[in-house]
């Protein structure tokens, strides 16, 4: 009976429940359109674009026009076509990355947490020690010393990215292992595993979507900047190696913005919308903030307005 208040529902009604909610939240609902939107360019932008982006269209630095939406690169490639080609690898290496760090990450962490002991020492050792080195100059090292390319980029950013998720999950997996659900899984004759992947697990929904999206949003930020930098495949086009090749090409010294802006903007909207998700994620499995959301959804129905005082609500004969 505990195991199952532990662990209500099977997976699927989980999820959809999840899904819901995350529906009815308009954080949640925002981002989620922006992130499709750039998904859907990544997968079928390039044959939208009807341009090669390594073709030499035009003058170098002509500003934005009729013929070219987003003007050309300083070797005369039309911006608007590497923006969109770019995003497939960008996107690819960062939700990618996202993934495997929180997959690395969550067996680490719940491992540590549940089996304590000599593993709990081992792991949470190997893991504060990848916490204490310093995340971007590891990765510049890694990346100078293996072939340029982006599954280079994405092993890099997993070695350097997996530890906070450990330290993370570990936690919890620490709190949940003494909830009574557990104990009677554990008296009941399950196997641990069955215990960490069907009791555990579950509970940990919203920290296993959390760590995916900030995992995510971290990948895409170093992978840009670590191409930015020239560690990348620089014969490749993502939007990494444009925001490269914009500055060697004296962008910012010649007025040519137009390079620079459409990849940094695409950028700053694909972080600024896995944040939003993550933000709604928290609003929803978070009591606090999800009964402050009922209470102020309330107060806006009965047309009372939110100052710094408490306000009174009164029902019909009270």
């Amino acid at each position: 009976m505990a195991a199952q208040q532990g662990n209500s529902g099977s997976g699927p009604s989980r999820a959809m429940g999840w899904f819901r909610l995350l529906l009815s939240n308009r954080k949640a609902m925002v981002g989620t359109i922006i992130v499709l939107f750039f998904v859907l360019l990544a997968l079928f932008g390039p044959s939208i674009a009807g341009q090669d982006p390594h073709a030499f269209v035009g003058m170098p630095h002509e500003p934005p026009s009729a013929e070219h939406l987003f003007g050309t690169t300083g070797q005369g490639q039309d911006v608007l076509a590497q923006t969109i080609v770019g995003a497939r690898v960008s996107l690819a290496v960062g939700f990618a990355t996202g993934f495997v760090v929180m997959a690395i990450g969550a067996l680490i962490g719940m491992a540590a947490g549940y089996f304590g002991g000599k593993i709990d020492a081992v792991l949470s050792l190997m893991t504060n020690v990848f916490l204490i080195i310093p995340g971007l100059p590891m990765a510049v090292v890694i990346a100078a010393y293996l072939p340029a390319g982006p599954l280079t980029i994405l092993l890099v950013l997993v070695i350097t990215g997996w530890a906070w998720n450990a330290r993370v999950l570990r936690s919890q997996v620490l709190s949940l292992r003494e909830k009574d659900f557990v104990s009677a899984a554990i008296v009941s004759g399950e196997g641990s595993m069955r215990i960490i992947f069907r009791e555990i697990l579950p509970n940990m929904t919203s920290l296993l979507m959390s760590g995916f999206i900030s995992a995510t949003v971290y990948a895409i930020g170093a992978q840009v900047g670590l191409e930015y930098l020239g560690l990348g495949d620089l014969s490749a086009v993502t939007w990494g190696t444009n925001l490269y090749w914009a500055s060697n090409n004296a962008a910012l010294l010649t007025g040519a913005w137009w390079t620079i802006v459409p990849t940094g903007l695409c950028v700053a909207l694909v972080g600024f919308a896995l944040t939003m998700i993550m933000y709604a994620i928290d609003e929803i499995s978070n009591p606090r903030l999800r009964a402050e959301g009922s209470w102020l959804r309330l107060l806006k129905s009965r047309k009372v307005a939110v100052g710094p005082s408490t306000p009174v609500v009164r029902t019909h004969g009270s």
